[in-house]
Formats: C-alpha cells, sequence, structure tokens
C-alpha cells in the first residue's frame, strides 16, 4: 500500500460530513477539481473504492462506510489536539523551565517569578540553579541566565537586572586579627576564599581605580562551590570572600561583615536571560519575557530573598 496523507483522509471525512465535493471544496478553500483528485489518490492508495458518485450526490461505499466509522473519532482526536496547543500558545499556561547559576536564581529570577506566578496562575515556574555552562536547548530549558560573553551568537538575550558589583567582606574579627587590606595588592598576605567552577577553574577576582585595572587570582586554604558557602566562611571568620553585594549587604548592615576595598570595586555589565531563537515561542515564554522587560528591579526585592533561611 502507498503511503497516506493524513489530509487525504481529512478529505475524505469532509465530503461525507459535507454530502458532496462542492461544499467540502468551499469549507476547505480548495477547488472540487482538486478535491477530487485528492480522494481519487487516497482510493488508488488504498486499492479500493471509497465514494460511489452520481451525477446529483455523493456517498461512501460499503469500505467508505467502514474506514469513516474509524476514522471520525481519531480525526476528533486529532482536532483537540491541535486546539489544546492553540490555547496554550494564546493563554499563558503550562512550564517555563529555566537554568541560572545561584546568584542570578536567589536575586533576580526568585523576585521576578514571584511576581510572575502572581499575574499568571496557570503557568508553572522551574528554576534550576547551575554555574556549569550547558546546551539549555538539548537539556529541555525554555531559557537560560549568563554573562553576556558566555551566550551563543544563536541565541537571543534579555537584560536581567540592574548592573552588578562584586563586595570583598570579611568578619570583623578576622580583620581585628590580620589587619585590613588597603589595596588589592595586600591580599596576599590574607586568606582568601576561593570559589572553583564546576568546569574546575578559580574564580578571579577583577579590581579597577584612578584607569588601572588587573585581575588576582586568590591564595587561601579554603575553597568553596557557591556565594552562600563563601559568605558563611566569611562570618565565621575563615577568611577574605568575594561575593556580589546582593549577597551580603543585609550582613553588612547589621554589622556581621565589614566590606573592605570598596573604591576598587567597579560596577559589572549585569546578567542576560537568553532563549532560542525560535520562530515560534509558546505564550507562558512570551507573557514571562513580557513581564521581564517591564519588571521593576527593587534592591529590597532581592534582598528579602537574600535574607530567607
Amino acid at each position: 500500500m502507498q503511503p497516506l496523507r493524513l489530509d487525504s483522509l481529512e478529505a475524505f471525512a469532509a465530503i461525507v460530513r459535507c454530502g458532496g465535493f462542492r461544499a467540502a471544496a468551499a469549507e476547505r478553500g480548495v477547488s472540487s477539481s482538486a478535491l477530487s483528485q485528492t480522494v481519487a489518490s487516497l482510493e488508488a492508495a488504498l486499492g479500493i473504492r471509497l465514494l460511489n458518485r452520481t451525477t446529483r450526490s455523493v456517498f461512501p461505499t460499503e469500505a467508505g462506510e467502514r474506514l469513516l466509522e474509524r476514522l471520525a473519532p481519531a480525526l476528533n482526536e486529532i482536532r483537540h489536539a491541535v486546539a489544546d496547543l492553540d490555547q496554550l500558545r494564546e493563554n499563558p499556561s503550562g512550564t517555563v523551565r529555566i537554568n541560572a547559576p545561584g546568584p542570578a536564581a536567589d536575586h533576580l529570577l526568585c523576585p521576578l517569578a514571584f511576581s510572575f506566578m502572581r499575574a499568571y496562575p496557570e503557568v508553572r515556574i522551574e528554576i534550576v540553579s547551575d554555574a556549569a555552562i550547558i546546551d539549555i536547548v538539548e537539556r529541555g530549558f525554555d531559557a537560560g541566565v549568563r554573562f553576556g560573553q558566555q551566550i551563543e551568537k544563536d541565541m537571543i538575550a534579555v537584560p536581567l537586572g540592574p548592573p552588578l558589583r562584586y563586595a570583598i567582606v570579611a568578619s570583623p574579627g578576622y580583620l581585628e586579627r590580620r589587619g585590613t587590606p588597603a589595596t588589592p595588592h595586600d591580599l596576599v598576605r590574607h586568606e582568601c576564599i576561593r570559589r572553583r567552577f564546576p568546569g574546575g577553574t578559580f574564580a578571579l577576582w577583577r579590581f579597577e581605580k584612578d584607569g588601572e585595572a588587573f585581575e588576582v587570582t586568590p591564595a587561601g586554604r579554603l575553597t568553596l562551590g557557591s556565594a552562600h558557602q563563601e559568605m558563611q566562611a566569611a562570618v565565621a571568620g575563615q577568611g577574605i570572600a568575594h561575593v556580589f553585594e546582593d549577597y551580603v549587604g543585609d550582613r553588612v548592615e547589621r554589622g556581621d561583615l565589614v566590606e573592605v576595598l570598596r573604591e576598587w570595586s567597579p560596577k559589572l555589565p549585569g546578567w542576560f536571560l537568553y532563549y532560542p531563537n525560535r520562530r515560534h515561542t509558546g505564550a507562558a515564554m512570551r507573557a514571562f519575557l513580557d513581564h521581564l522587560r517591564s519588571f521593576a528591579w527593587r534592591v529590597d526585592a532581592a534582598a528579602e530573598v537574600s535574607r530567607r533561611p
């Protein structure tokens, strides 16, 4: 048997339902001759006549009736499936999955997601914290968050949140014991809390002042894998930490930590949310992007998330 096309089966059902070629052709927006050729090809593929034609009417043969009896429910299910997709495309629902490093998830995506979910109760949000560079399409994510230089050129990138700044912090007790560094060059005499990324590299500490910019590879006995751990270590007096200021603002206010070298910490470009350059984007993702573009970033919103246990 020759391969069958779904549209030819739909055409056959439409002819029977409409009672003739002319009415079915008008419903489908094609010519009667084209519809007749479609059915002829279907009959040739099946090797059996499906329709009896007279000058006044068209009605199914026994084979046509048997085929239609099984075909009608299947076509109805297909129509419902397509209607469900139309509903998903037009009305935000379903799940939006986002891959993001911990700091971006903690201080930007969480406040954004909370606000979005209040506005769109039919949409589910899944945020996976991961600092590794991954293929978001291959891993089944709708979007990811990274710095601009880490985003592939075939992705669409949208700014996420305000500019960033690193804070260099230590506990009052540590600074009392070891002294306060006056310049980044003094860090060589201190216990720096290092961060190792999933790929194995260490985070560099970047500084800039009066046109002088340079990087420091920190030295220290303690190596950790997240900013939250670094903050805990700094509060415990284990050394000097280099983390985004969103993580430590409330700790500095309470006196648990002291910021040093502030004049050497420049503003940095912020995070970007990126997603595949596709022709069709689901309604839930479109709504999320619109919400992101209109979201009023507030320092207190990010700080509130960071204070949660």
